[in-house]
């Protein structure tokens, strides 16, 4: 299927006309489902969608969009398809490594610590963090709370439970992130998963939220988000920031993704840098 047969011989008529269906199916998607798009990176969101008529053998957006109106199951898998769900544990672990030198020792202060991870995905850095936040001795007054727009990847990450295959990888990083144990105490594994420790889920909320239309549920010393807003326009990375600051307590931490930063972002001036090679940032005003 070549982009010529799909979207015309006009290049300019093709991408206007592209431009319009795609428009019209994320406007379809906020209508039927209440998940609003339309700010996300445009080229980013098309590729999803291109991709998902590869699969269904579909010619243009606009017999998609016909779909999802008519067919809840296509409703739901264009939810999927949209929702970012690449991660790892311990996802660039210098971010892990920074965090305990640096964070850590500022969080003992607090007489409880409320984290949030927003845009969990399958929930690997949440329960990095909670491994980490063991190690550190601060379980027992810490609550971690689990974000996603996706309630399908929510119900996975709630069980805690991995390919095996993957741990190998998985272990390397804890350790490089300043892992403090033998990585294999933490969870017990088959042939095919690793399952880690339900004491490690005692202090987890896991919730449905969506950064682009729910608002701040709660004050927190510490937001993590990271590799999400870059799918997002800059209009709306600078509404989920004023959402985060919002949620934020003075002198709490955000941590972002190792390609975002708050240097052009509308709220700079109200946090200082604590490491800006890993993201990490402190509320101040």
């Amino acid at each position: 299927m070549s982009h010529q047969s799909d979207f015309g011989s006009n290049h300019d008529l093709s991408t206007e006309h592209t431009d319009l269906e795609v428009e019209l199916l994320l406007k379809a998607v906020f209508r039927l489902s209440g998940y609003d798009f339309l700010l996300y990176n445009r080229s980013s969101i098309t590729r999803r969608i291109e991709n998902r008529m590869r699969i269904s053998g579909l010619s243009t957006i606009t017999e998609l969009t016909n779909l999802i109106i008519h067919n809840e199951d296509y409703l739901h898998q264009i939810l999927n398809d949209f929702s970012i769900n690449v991660t790892e544990m311990f996802r660039n672990p210098s971010f892990f490594k920074a965090f305990r030198n640096e964070v850590i020792p500022k969080l003992r202060e607090f007489p409880e610590i409320r984290i949030w991870h927003a845009g969990c995905a399958t929930g690997e850095e949440v329960f990095s963090m909670a491994v980490l936040i063991e190690e550190e001795g601060l379980m027992d007054k810490t609550v971690i709370y689990a974000t996603d727009m996706n309630e399908d990847v929510l119900e996975k990450a709630k069980n805690g439970v991995f390919p095996i295959h993957k741990m190998q990888a998985y272990t390397k990083n804890y350790q490089l992130a300043g892992g403090q144990e033998s990585f294999s105490q933490y969870y017990k594994t088959d042939r095919q998963y690793a399952y880690f420790h339900k004491s490690l889920l005692k202090n987890i909320i896991f919730a449905q939220h969506n950064l682009v239309t729910d608002q701040s549920f709660n004050e927190f010393h510490i937001i993590i988000c990271r590799n999400v807003l870059i799918y997002f326009t800059q209009r709306l990375q600078n509404q989920v920031h004023h959402l985060f600051h919002e949620s934020l307590m003075n002198g709490g931490y955000l941590g972002l993704g190792d390609k975002e930063t708050l240097r052009f972002t509308e709220i700079v001036a109200n946090y200082n840098e604590v490491n800006g090679n890993e993201r990490i940032y402190q509320k101040v005003k």
